[in-house]
């Protein structure tokens, strides 16, 4: 699928409309869809490339309007390399927006917390990360119209977009963090001896998502800021038994604090 050819289908059913942010509406950032003055809402299965998410909490709709007058785009949804997708097909509403004049890009998810000074419904900053998905979306004939071959990695995470969340979350009162994010595929949360693991190789939390995002972000140069809120524990001795149902639960808990920095973002970006 030509993601140029898809963003022209996009334009041509909302003219004249040219965002400045691109919102992935993973965990915690659900409640963003109920503050944006929505202008148009397409479903996934009306727009080609793209996939209907299969997880509970993933509404699948692509919805063009403004929030704090701003225009964004938000995916409702995203899709996860354990449903079963490819890289490249989790990564093509990334190339989407791009071409649909996005600045820069916003993402969340939900994460197991392997630091033990984090606790459930801490928000983390995310400052780095740790590649263990065992693919890359970058993988295949590079497209030069998108970005080098080779993208440099030692600055992913958009330094300008984290000290505005930090100062936010000091200002209000936002227990916080800035730590280093672990992708694995999934869809199984992990080990006790995986979280240790990943704890000895340098991950504060760990997930199932968002990397694959950055990395087309970046290899685009889009500037991207990803944060998430820890819903389970991987700490020895303090690891119980997690559903999803719990990670639903935990998120939903942060959701109004994640909502206000992302908009402190979006304002004063």
């Amino acid at each position: 699928m030509d993601y140029k050819k898809v963003s022209i289908f996009l334009k041509e059913k909302v003219p004249n409309f040219v965002p400045k942010a691109g919102i992935v509406l993973g965990s915690g950032l659900g409640k963003i869809a109920e503050l944006i003055d929505i202008k148009m809402s397409i479903n996934y299965n009306e727009i080609p490339g793209f996939k209907k998410s299969t997880v509970e909490g993933h509404a699948g709709n692509l919805i063009f309007g403004y929030l704090q007058n701003i225009p964004i785009i938000a995916m409702q949804g995203r899709n996860h390399f354990y449903e079963g997708h490819t890289m490249q097909e989790i990564t093509f509403p990334i190339k989407v927006l791009k071409y649909l004049g996005i600045n820069y890009l916003i993402t969340s998810n939900a994460v197991g917390a392997m630091n033990p000074e984090y606790e459930i419904g801490d928000i983390v900053i995310i400052k780095d990360h740790i590649n263990l998905m065992g693919t890359n979306p970058l993988i295949g004939p590079n497209d030069d119209q998108l970005g080098t071959r080779f993208p440099d990695m030692s600055q992913v995470y958009d330094i300008q977009m984290r000290k505005l969340a930090k100062e936010y979350a000091q200002q209000n009162d936002i227990r916080i963090h800035e730590g280093i994010y672990v992708a694995l595929s999934g869809p199984t949360f992990e080990t006790p001896a995986e979280y240790k693991f990943l704890r000895i190789i340098g991950g504060d939390i760990v997930g199932m998502s968002t990397v694959p995002e950055v990395l087309t972000a970046t290899h685009m140069n889009l500037p991207v800021y990803s944060m998430s809120i820890v819903t389970d524990l991987g700490v020895e001795g303090r690891i119980v038994k997690i559903t999803h149902e719990d990670v639903q639960a935990a998120a939903n808990a942060a959701a109004d604090k994640m909502s206000d920095i992302v908009k402190h973002i979006i304002i004063n970006r």
